[in-house]
């Protein structure tokens, strides 16, 4: 944001087609050619990018997940060496929890905010096309190192001393830590403008009881990143200078804890798992009453349940440690709160469930994929709560069983929520319909083939198979089970594939959707299909929860204004509005297109580089470059008012 305007905001209407409009469309339009395309920071533009982008990160760790299906398919295989074998499920690990399973959600979270807030940009544009930047260069920058075989190769939960310089001496972690700080920089300044839009930015009206189930999902998961990633960040930086600068940190030898890895790790990593499900459930939680034709059951229950789940999700990281010889009064009291959260998860599934029960549900596409999400979820949960009883753990922690669980919570409570939003706002991001025939098929072998993937793996667990074996003997009963696991990989990848030829084709030939193809209720289906680069002509003022079931429902006799709000055509300006209550109290500036987020993605990507590569001189110069365009950036900007 550039700063308020002081100047009262006046009601009024603007009519498609007048001059209000056509200058509306001037000022917000990006800039022609490839110099807009590089420095839009159009909301919708960068949410797009974000989706695109994990779906290819999510195709690389999809291709190298089976290729570690087809090495273990069999006994004694020898698809690949055990060096690379290493690298491919560390990577493919890397890969599908940072590099697509929060970017993804980040995308719809990017691109539906505004328009479900009623406004017209997110509070940052500028910061908001940063976090893409340093995201897809943070990709890029793990991704260099495992083509030219470097890549990481202790595991995505990268435990010292394996990782460190005595056992691990090469490049490989090397570029792990650094690019995971990368990473941790796009998901910080991305969290923070999550944060502060919310707060900031909503529509007159729109209190805070009155938001989306995706929006909380959202914030409460943007909250936690401010509190989680500089733990992580600081995990891996000082895991760096232990491999290059001499000190001992992590050295049990020298007087540092092994231990204290895994704290800063899981302190962060566990979370994250409610990271990157919570938008997911937001995610069903406002799409499947469209497909019900009644609001979410429980609201205020969910709302509430999804703030407490992650509030409980920070009291349970050594839940991941019960192996690791703590005493058992912390044990026990940690054991207890990995119990206690299966409570407010439950309340959210009974309200899905209820809304199911009590609606009168439409069997589109999406709806498939909200119902079999909500049966993954409850197969992922069930075997997480095993997991919390600690002598249960000590059995389970090293083998399958928790490989089957952790594919259930990560992957498939993420995928099918994101594939079913796809097919539910894909009329809103494109303007049209998909086939109804070729996306049920889809459904049909993503479900099968997901379950024929991972539920064998908890019996694997049970027989006994120990995680990250590169290969095994025969005689180990294992062989007919890990190759009925590595047939339904193939299958689910196969759904993935399909899945995508629909999106493609729809793309191209779909039948036009209009304005509200589901009769959903939520503002950003008030909109025209693709919104116009404004987002909305006025901003509207909002009544209730469902401002477009409002007759449908009456509930209250007032109604929700979407044609005669604050028209705001004096620039690129948004309505500022109290932290609660949404009353607005400020105009104000957004800036236009910049080139700045880029350069300084890439001048921060070349100093991590230097770093890589011991280049000191690079890595100041680098430095002192990135302090100058950031200088550049804060600098007060001319605001021209028109009129």
């Amino acid at each position: 944001m550039d700063g308020p305007v002081m100047r009262i905001p006046v009601r009024g209407r603007v009519m498609p087609g007048s001059p209000d409009a056509e200058r509306l469309e001037r000022t917000w339009r990006p800039r022609p050619g490839l110099f807009g395309w590089l420095a839009s920071v159009d909301h919708k533009e960068i949410g797009l990018r974000y989706i695109v982008t994990a779906f290819v990160f999510l195709l690389a760790g999809g291709l190298e997940a089976l290729v570690i299906r087809l090495q273990l398919a069999r006994p004694n295989a020898r698809i690949v060496s055990p060096e690379a074998y290493n690298q491919l499920f560390t990577m493919h690990g890397i890969t599908m929890i940072f590099l697509y399973a929060l970017p993804v959600l980040s995308g719809f979270s990017n691109y539906l905010w505004p328009l479900m807030l009623g406004t017209r940009d997110m509070a940052f544009p500028r910061l908001n096309a940063l976090s893409y930047w340093f995201f897809l260069f943070a990709g890029l920058f793990l991704y260099a190192g495992f083509v030219v075989g470097q890549g990481p190769d202790a595991g995505w939960f990268n435990y010292v001393p394996v990782s460190g310089p005595v056992f691990n001496p090469g490049l490989n972690i090397d570029i792990y830590a650094l690019g995971m700080v990368l990473l941790g920089l796009s998901t910080t300044v991305g969290a923070a403008n999550f944060v502060v839009t919310l707060f900031r930015l909503r529509a007159p009206g729109m209190s805070i009881n009155r938001v989306p189930i995706l929006v909380w999902g959202t914030l409460v998961a943007s909250v936690a990143n401010l509190i989680v990633i500089p733990a992580v960040s600081l995990a891996f930086f000082l895991l760096w200078m232990d491999r290059n600068v001499g000190t001992h940190f992590f050295d049990t030898g020298t007087g540092g804890q092994a231990l204290l890895w895994q704290h800063l790790f899981w302190v962060f990593g566990h979370p994250w798992v409610y990271v990157v499900v919570l938008p997911a459930m937001g995610i069903v939680s406002d799409a499947l009453p469209t497909f019900c034709q009644r609001p979410l059951v429980g609201y205020s229950a969910v709302a509430m349940s999804t703030v407490a789940t992650m509030l409980i999700g920070f009291e349970v990281w050594i839940h991941h440690m019960f192996a690791t010889g703590m005493s058992p009064l912390v044990l026990a009291f940690f054991g207890a709160a990995s119990l206690f959260i299966a409570v407010p998860s439950a309340i959210t599934v009974f309200a899905w469930i209820a809304t199911i029960w009590t609606g009168r549900p439409k069997f589109q596409v999406p709806f498939f994929y909200f119902a079999g999400f909500v049966f993954l979820f409850v197969v992922g949960g069930v075997s997480g709560v095993m997991t919390a009883a600690v002598s249960l753990d000590w059995q389970l922690n090293e083998t399958y069983f928790i490989v089957a669980h952790l594919h259930y919570v990560l992957l498939g409570i993420n995928v099918f929520p994101v594939i079913g939003g796809l097919y539910y706002w894909f009329p809103k991001f494109t303007g049209r319909r998909t086939n109804k025939r070729l996306g049920i098929i889809t459904f049909w072998i993503l479900f099968a083939g997901f379950n024929l993937a991972f539920f064998p793996m908890h019996i694997l667990g049970l027989l006994g198979m120990p995680r990250r074996i590169y290969t095994y003997a025969e005689g180990m009963g294992w062989w007919a089970l890990n190759m009925i696991v590595s047939a339904g990989a193939f299958l689910f990848a196969a759904g993935i594939l399909l899945f995508l030829v629909d999106m493609a084709i729809s793309l191209r030939r779909g039948q036009p959707a209009g304005e509200n193809p589901w009769d959903a209720p939520t503002l950003e289906w008030s909109v025209p299909s693709p919104p116009p680069a404004y987002n909305f002509r006025v901003i509207p003022i909002v009544a209730s929860r469902h401002p477009l079931w409002e007759d449908r429902l009456q509930d209250s006799p007032q109604r929700s204004e979407l044609t005669d709000g604050f028209p705001l055509i004096h620039g690129r300006e948004v309505l500022g509005t109290t932290a609660f209550d949404a009353i607005p109290n400020a105009i104000l500036m957004m800036p236009g297109d910049s080139l700045l987020p880029l350069l300084l993605g890439l001048c921060a990507t070349i100093l991590f580089a230097a770093l890589l590569w011991h280049g000191w001189l690079w890595a100041g110069m680098a430095a002192i470059l990135c302090g100058v365009i950031i200088i550049g950036w804060l600098r007060p900007a001319k605001v021209a008012i028109n009129g």
